[in-house]
């Protein structure tokens, strides 16, 4: 594992429930790895942000594309109400990459996201959540590198 000199970003311990990394990944910039064992069907992490509507989100998202510079945002959606913005006062679980065989599943409870482990994570594995953005957005080609990658980001 590849650890930057002086970490650029890090995973809010408060929201954690294992010791979680940011690193360099393959998959894309950085990705948050596992610095320990995590048992399967666990809390690992708690995806927070600022909340916002979905109006405020496209708001944003639109803004960003105006730039013309590449950006990333950190966009959840909790429910047809309100969105998640990562990008604002994040655990770190914003910054969890996508993966067509993720080792993590999320789940909605009580107005929070959590991340919950699938299976057995190594320690220095990285962890992995399916995005499943939906077809009817921009396709968004993925790079996770399983053998039972899809292509993309978007489901089919």
């Amino acid at each position: 594992m590849n650890l930057p000199a002086r970490p650029l970003w890090r995973i809010d311990p408060r929201y954690a429930r294992y010791l979680l990394l940011v690193a360099r990944s393959p998959i894309d910039r950085y990705g948050v790895f596992a610095a320990e064992t995590i048992p399967a069907k666990r809390r690992v992490v708690e995806y927070t942000g600022e909340k916002i509507s979905h109006k405020e989100a496209d708001r944003r998202f639109f803004k960003i594309l105006r730039t013309g510079r590449p950006r990333r945002f950190y966009f959840f959606i909790l429910n047809r109400r309100w969105v998640v913005d990562g990008a604002v006062s994040g655990s770190g679980a914003e910054l969890i990459n996508h993966g067509c065989t993720p080792n993590l599943v999320r789940r909605r409870i009580a107005g929070h996201i959590y991340y919950y482990s699938a299976r057995k994570i190594r320690a220095g594995e990285e962890l992995l959540v399916d995005y499943r953005y939906s077809p009817q957005t921009v396709r968004l080609k993925c790079r996770c590198g399983s053998p039972k990658c899809r292509g993309t980001l978007n489901l089919k």
